[in-house]
């Protein structure tokens, strides 16, 4: 895996895999570090993996959690009765 500058208006450098793109985010990945990077309540305990809450929330990757979660937000707030 290889960290490179990244195309302009991204943020610093990331790490890729040896064909170029992004890599993912590790399965073993606790939730209490998601949560403290994107500060969001992921609503489980911290130390439960992140392949077990993608697979609880039938998605394939954290970018997909977050825009659900995002979505979901957004649709709460528009559509209060």
């Amino acid at each position: 895996m290889s960290r490179t500058k990244d195309a302009p208006g991204m943020r610093g450098v990331r790490a890729r895999t040896k064909h170029g793109p992004l890599r993912r985010k590790r399965g073993d990945t606790h939730a209490g570090t998601i949560e403290n990077k994107y500060r969001i309540d992921l609503g489980v305990r911290t130390d439960k993996h992140l392949s077990s809450i993608l697979r609880d929330n039938n998605v394939d990757s954290l970018r997909q959690l977050l825009d659900r979660r995002k979505w979901r937000e957004h649709h709460k707030k528009t559509h209060q009765v």
